[in-house]
């Protein structure tokens, strides 16, 4: 069997605070970005994660990137957005134990069955930006339903800042095993090569080589296997990793998402799934066979035909997914 590969954002798991600091660690400690003070707004996520010092050099994977499903990770096309707000109202306030009976009881922990893929960095963030978050949604989609082309404009605009962005892959989530590779530092950027040596950046001076960055668990860290057993209520999502390592590998596969998903695609950056032809050409092979006849029904000569499809999963995991 025939197979192919998919890939689109990042896992989160809270590292516990230090002993005697002032400030939880999130995921990072010492000198990476996740350790610094919680962000208290929207604002101040953005501007922590703010990525625009990449632009100057990068402009082509700057460019490949804004056409993919990562910058617009927490809101897609609205309907990424309104899943956050279905998974509220129709799951947390349904829950007697949640703590959650109207939006301003929703918590970062709330959120993070979904956040933890398409938005990490909430993690670094007060409970306050969780509400921005949600309330933001909500007034979005009043806004859109009222016909306000400009509020929901000014909405979408400020939901489609939180995003996964260069710093989220090439910072916080470039190193998966901490205690064995040391945690991300705040002033250093992550790729597949350069050892550790100077970086044209005033904030990012360093660039070192992440240990993961060409291999597949870097993108099976939000594609995985689910359910999510490090939250307080478990919850079933992407399965292409576990399905990659299961059932591709052991059949003999050796390709890496990045492989397919970015290099073979031409696509760079621009990281699709079956919403691009060329990912979804790729994914399933199909042969047509027909043949024609002439069927005599007793004394009645009728044209007959036999057509046979033959359908075949190309991908490196089972379709479709997530």
């Amino acid at each position: 069997m025939k197979w192919s590969l998919i890939i689109t954002g990042i896992l989160v798991v809270a590292a516990p605070a230090l002993a005697g600091d002032d400030h939880p660690a999130g995921i990072g400690r010492d000198q990476t970005l996740a350790a610094r003070f919680k962000a208290k707004t929207i604002a101040e996520l953005v501007a922590r994660y703010d990525s625009e010092s990449c632009i100057e050099c990068h402009e082509e994977a700057h460019e490949q990137w804004s056409e993919s499903a990562h910058s617009r990770s927490l809101f897609g096309t609205g309907r990424t957005a309104l899943t956050f707000r279905t998974a509220i109202l129709n799951g947390l306030m349904t829950w007697k134990a949640s703590g959650v009976e109207e939006l301003k009881d929703v918590r970062v922990e709330h959120l993070m069955g979904c956040a933890k893929c398409h938005l990490p960095q909430l993690a670094d963030a007060t409970d306050d930006v969780a509400r921005e978050i949600v309330e933001s949604i909500d007034a979005w989609r009043t806004a859109y339903l009222d016909e306000d082309d400009d509020k929901a404009d000014e909405l979408e605009e400020t939901l489609l800042s939180l995003n996964i962005n260069c710093l989220v892959c090439h910072n916080r989530n470039a190193i998966t095993h901490k205690w064995t590779d040391g945690y991300p530092r705040t002033d250093t950027v992550y790729g597949l090569a350069g050892g550790d040596i100077a970086h044209e950046d005033e904030t990012f001076s360093r660039k070192e080589t992440s240990p993961i960055m060409g291999a597949s668990i870097f993108c099976g860290q939000c594609h995985g296997e689910g359910p999510n057993f490090e939250l307080e209520n478990p919850t079933q999502c992407a399965t292409a990793y576990g399905s990659y390592l299961f059932a591709y590998i052991p059949e003999g596969g050796h390709k890496t998402c990045q492989q397919c998903h970015m290099e073979e695609s031409g696509l760079g950056h621009n990281m699709q799934s079956y919403r691009a032809k060329v990912m979804s050409d790729k994914a399933v092979a199909m042969e047509v066979t027909t043949q024609a006849v002439v069927w005599r029904d007793v004394s009645t000569m009728r044209p007959k035909a036999t057509v046979e499809i033959d359908l075949t999963n190309q991908a490196g995991h089972g379709i479709p997914d997530g």
